[in-house]
């Protein structure tokens, strides 16, 4: 279908800022411009805190939000998107905020360290390290440690799917629900979706060959199935899988891709493409109205997987 005029007026609307494509500054440049992009402030909850938890290499920074009510809630690890190389806390505080109140669930907003001052594995790593956290320290955040769930968009969707994946090969922790936001799952610039979506929408491949130069540590790391999850053989014994794609997006044809064979390997897995959407349209739900849908469609999601588990 046509580009939606909500997605339109948001391409303007960030296009009139005048910021440079990210390709073409240093990281630093990139993240201190991706500040500037106007985002709306998330519902309040209940309660917000700041810490350090122990990671691989020294601390992680970690946003906990917990809802209203009375625990033990359950828990979602949350990895905010931007290429592995730009995004903070900050910049996932709305989106970590609808999660809390919609799937009534304390979320904990994991601030991994970030390329290329980090190649892979460190990010991924970190987010592990942040999963096994939650789950270890979960009643003392109110939290259930038998309801855990992961969950990021784009590139912090890429480091929810590979964090299921380690979670499964190392024996821990037990996780209920991945909710995978249009994620990157291969370096893969041939799909459809990369050539019709190339540029004009947001995501471009361009910035794309950028994040991935800068995240990997050689060519070698793009067949790791802990970079890149659709290199795994085996997506067995994962946990159930929402999966959110958005129509004008490069990374439309690998999110669709991973879902498919997430299915075949028997995991319980819905793929969801949001026809006139371009990338980070999950982010946007102040501004967008299939953004709203996305959010509404992952909190329940989490909600239905929450409850399949009964309260530890």
């Amino acid at each position: 279908m046509p580009l939606d005029p909500q997605a339109q007026m948001v391409l303007e609307q960030t296009a009139a800022l005048g910021l440079p494509p990210a390709h073409t500054v240093s990281p630093e440049e990139a993240r201190a411009n991706g500040k500037l992009r106007p985002r709306a402030p998330g519902p309040e909850v209940s309660a917000v805190e700041d810490r350090g938890i122990p990671g691989p290499d020294g601390d992680v920074p970690v946003r906990i939000y917990t809802p209203e009510g009375h625990g033990p809630f359950p828990v979602l690890v949350w990895y905010h998107g931007g290429g592995w190389v730009v995004g903070d806390l900050d910049t996932a505080d709305g989106t970590a905020r609808q999660l809390c109140l919609g799937a009534e669930c304390v979320v904990v907003s994991v601030d991994y360290r970030l390329a290329p001052e980090a190649k892979f594995p460190g990010p991924a790593e970190d987010c592990y390290s942040a999963a096994q956290w939650a789950a270890g320290n979960a009643s003392a955040l109110g939290g259930d440690p038998r309801r855990i769930a992961v969950g990021g968009d784009s590139a912090g969707g890429n480091l929810a799917a590979v964090v299921s994946l380690m979670a499964r090969d190392r024996g821990g922790p037990g996780l209920v629900h991945q909710l995978l936001v249009y994620p990157v799952t291969e370096r893969d610039f041939t799909t459809n979706s990369y050539q019709a979506n190339a540029d004009g929408y947001g995501l471009s491949q361009d910035a794309m060959r950028w994040y991935w130069d800068h995240y990997l540590a050689s060519d070698a790391d793009a067949q790791n199935p802990y970079a890149a999850p659709m290199q795994a053989r085996d997506l067995s014994g994962l946990p159930s899988a929402l999966v959110i794609t958005a129509e004008y997006d490069p990374l439309c044809d690998e999110g669709e891709a991973y879902a498919a064979r997430l299915r075949e390997a028997g995991t319980p897995t819905q793929c969801t493409r949001y026809d006139g959407m371009t990338h980070g349209f999950f982010s946007q739900s102040a501004v967008m109205d299939k953004g709203k849908l996305a959010v509404e469609e992952a909190t329940a999601a989490l909600k239905a997987a929450f409850s399949q588990v009964g309260v530890g």
